[in-house]
């Protein structure tokens, strides 16, 4: 995931489920659960197929192992399965009589991060991403357990054929982590040479809230991720004779200043918006005045009015201030909007509802909160994006942060490991079994079984 949350927001989401940190309160509810025991009785297959998954992750566009390991199993279990599918995706679909087509997707794709967890089973991988600098590779996103769950759920949804009708359609998506993955495999026929679903469904580990906890937000969950690069020209020259130059940097710093007001005058209060200059790069030596400076902008928005607006006025602000300087026209800065850009995630509100209030049914109120939604990126949102009329849409969090390391953050003895930390270490064995069970669960309630008669 990209840049979900930021530590401000990891601890007033923790604040908000302060009062959840004893371990009663993720009891599941006490009547006996077929389902629950069934999930319970796979754990010990899964968890291996977890740490294996774990130890051996693979970049963005470079899963081909872990694609052919988990389709491998997918064509035991019955599917018909087609690899390949948007370079390293894979597509796995089981038709079971009239009715329904849901999706479940996991992502599979890790991050180019060295491992620091201490687990037995850490990561020692490398590997060269495109930046062509050699890595380690960890999953600190969470993806080995959207795989190990996704696979528990395959499981029960094929031991249940009589109890649903329907075509599931799985899918295991790349390169979520460059916001590419969704788009390829759409591009290369998602929709059109495989059952298009009605439904589509997925979730995301968490690292604010406690394990086995389910958050969700109906509506816009994720936000548009662009990624923006400013070149602005100059004239360079001695830098005890600034008079006698352009100065870029001074431009630039201009620049920077007056985007800020994109957000604070520009776009409306009740409409979030994040514009943020994470790269200023300019000049080598203390008394050189450079010919260029450099930007690269971070810009967050959700709705495609507003993500006008704010890459409508970068553009605009850094052609004014260029002006302002006495650039000439054929010194104004380039403004580079990068494609393909990460859409915003959105929940379809009532399919939403819908499905979280059979998880309160299931799981108990105490364990199903709705949360705020973030300005971090998931390329998720292209599937309901491909067909806004046709397709209804969900992604929600199930917490990982192991109980003992939460309670502790709260009486302040420590703080949380992010998404995308080195230290991230899930309490896997909850995610993956509260995941699997709602994923599970989910399909049953889409698919209901034809009655007889």
């Amino acid at each position: 995931m990209v840049a979900m949350v930021s530590r401000k927001r990891m601890a007033r989401y923790a604040s908000r489920f302060s009062i959840m940190a004893g371990t009663m309160l993720l009891a599941v509810p006490a009547q006996a659960d077929e389902l629950r025991d069934a999930v319970a009785a796979d754990m010990p297959e899964l968890m291996t197929l977890y740490r294996d998954l774990h130890a051996h992750p693979e970049l963005s566009f470079q899963e081909v192992e872990t694609a052919a390991k988990l389709s491998a199993r997918m064509r035991d279990l019955g599917f018909t399965v087609t690899e390949q599918v948007g370079r390293t995706g894979v597509v796995a679909v089981l038709e079971n009589g009239e009715g329904p087509t849901v999706m479940l997707r996991a992502d599979m794709d890790g991050l180019p991060v060295v491992e620091q967890t201490g687990l037995p089973f850490a990561s020692k991988e490398v590997a060269v991403p495109a930046s062509g600098v050699e890595t380690g590779v960890m999953h600190a996103c969470g993806h080995d357990t959207h795989m190990t769950a996704w696979i528990g759920a395959a499981q029960q949804l094929v031991e249940r054929r009589g109890d649903w009708s329907g075509t599931l359609v799985m899918i295991l998506q790349p390169a979520e982590e460059l916001g590419e993955g969704a788009l390829a495999m759409l591009e290369d026929g998602l929709y059109t040479r495989f059952p298009k679903p009605d439904y589509v469904v997925a979730f995301h580990d968490a690292a604010q809230f406690p394990a086995g906890m389910i958050g969700y937000s109906p509506g816009f969950a994720l936000a548009n991720v662009d990624s923006v690069d400013v070149v602005i020209p100059g004239v360079g020259g001695h830098g005890a004779y600034p008079h006698t130059t352009r100065d870029p940097v001074v431009l630039a710093s201009a620049i920077v200043m007056k985007l800020q007001t994109l957000v604070s005058r520009e776009s409306s209060p009740l409409d979030p918006a994040v514009v943020t200059v994470g790269s200023f790069h300019a000049g080598a030596k203390h008394n050189i005045i450079s010919d260029e400076a450099r930007l690269q902008l971070t810009v967050r928005s959700y709705t495609d009015e507003s993500r006008k607006l704010l890459l409508d006025g970068i553009a605009r602000i850094a052609r004014g201030e260029a002006i302002a300087a006495g650039m000439p026209d054929d010194k104004m800065p380039s403004v580079t909007v990068q494609e393909p850009y990460t859409p915003a995630t959105f929940n379809t509100p009532d399919f939403t509802e819908e499905v979280m209030a059979g998880f309160r049914a299931r799981f108990g109120e105490d364990r199903v909160v709705k949360v705020p939604s973030v300005m971090g990126g998931e390329d998720f949102g292209q599937f309901l994006r491909a067909d806004p009329d046709g397709v209804k849409s969900l992604i929600f969090w199930v917490g990982g942060v192991p109980q003992e390391q939460f309670d502790a953050a709260q009486r302040g003895e420590g703080s949380l490991p992010s998404l995308h930390s080195p230290f991230w270490a899930p309490d896997a064995e909850k995610v993956i079994g509260t995941a699997a069970e709602a994923l599970t669960a989910a399909a049953l309630d889409l698919m209901p079984a034809a009655s007889g008669g």
